[in-house]
């Protein structure tokens, strides 16, 4: 089976297309990052035009260089939730309108489930069952992954998710949007052990997350050090370092107890705060010490993107799935909602 994807649910228009037996064929990918660092933020009626505005050229380029033409696919997939209304309407809207003048079946496709299922797209990939960390902007969840559809939450975030307490952190420091690499870049110059921040939640038991303590911590050492002398360039970095070291501590320790209440021995982790070197560096020693292994996505795959509707999309396709006649959206989408396979 071929399929199409189309993924538009924020700031990223992703393309792609993945066949059941040869992989990946092609994917493309345009960031609206440029555009949105203007304001510090995205800007949804500004995401969802350049969605517009870029689907039809990627979707051309994909399917050249794929080898492909409408009539060698299959079905055409795309993110229908979790996402900002506007931007899912313009991939669900043109998803269907292509389907039916090509003549062929659609699927709506959950974006964190494309996300937990994108390290199955690399070479050595996890077999079910594994716990999955899916860390972005938007989410902080853990869950316990018995196969395609069989997910059970363990915990989440009761307040920000991990990457927007990165971005909201780095935007006090007046870096530019999104934060959460630049607070990684200078953690690297950091001075270890100047500040220590709380890690959230962990001395209590349970697999929840909570970032906005953290949050509030690196803001008033922000304020004091503006106070004192200026922020200057090294407390910037030693602010940072401390804040990325929090972070990543808090998830590891969720991570482990993750791990321990389900008795798993393979740990996915998954969205674009999975792209951090510090946090992959830290679950492979937790995995290491547990006798396990830890699978995450190629950094392109990390972040949004098309390849993971795509293979989301194939597989459920392959089991039978479709659309019915309406054009559904889900802004807000529970995984549980989602049918096994």
């Amino acid at each position: 089976m071929r399929v199409l994807a189309i993924e538009s649910s924020c700031d990223e228009t992703g393309i792609a297309i993945y066949d059941s037996e040869k992989g990946l064929l092609s994917h493309a990918l345009y960031s609206q990052v440029e555009m949105h660092a203007n304001y510090g933020g995205v800007v949804p009626e500004l995401a969802s035009r350049d969605h517009i505005r870029k689907s039809i050229p990627l979707i051309k380029q994909v399917l050249k260089e794929g080898n492909c033409r409408s009539d060698d696919l299959d079905g055409i997939a795309y993110t229908s939730g979790p996402g900002l209304a506007g931007a899912l309407l313009v991939g669900a809207c043109l998803a269907r309108s292509l389907a039916w003048s090509w003549g062929l079946p659609t699927l709506a496709v959950h974006h964190m489930e494309g996300h937990l299922l994108a390290p199955l797209l690399e070479d050595p990939a996890p077999d079910f069952p594994f716990v999955a960390l899916l860390v972005s902007g938007g989410h902080t969840q853990l869950v316990d992954v018995k196969g395609i559809g069989q997910y059970e939450l363990l915990g989440e975030s009761i307040d920000d998710a991990a990457g927007e307490a990165f971005d909201k952190t780095a935007k006090m420091m007046d870096l530019p949007y999104p934060g959460g690499p630049h607070i990684a870049r200078l953690a690297a110059d950091g001075v270890e052990g100047r500040f220590k921040f709380p890690r959230p939640m962990t001395d209590r038991p349970g697999l929840d997350f909570s970032f906005s303590g953290l949050k509030t911590s690196a803001r008033n050492t922000i304020l004091k050090c503006k106070d004192e002398t200026g922020l200057t360039d090294q407390d910037k970095a030693d602010i940072a370092l401390a804040f990325e070291q929090a972070a990543v501590d808090t998830m590891v320790i969720k991570c482990r107890r993750a791990l321990e209440q389900t008795d798993r021995k393979r740990l996915v982790i998954a969205g674009g705060v999975s792209a951090n070197k510090y946090l992959r560096h830290k679950l492979e020693e937790l995995m290491t010490k547990k006798r396990g292994q830890v699978y995450y996505p190629r950094p392109e795959f990390c972040t949004d993107n098309g390849a993971m509707i795509a293979y989301a999309g194939c597989q459920r396709m392959k089991a039978g799935q479709k659309d019915g006649d309406e054009i559904v959206i889900h802004p807000r989408w529970p995984m549980s909602d989602l049918p096994a396979i």
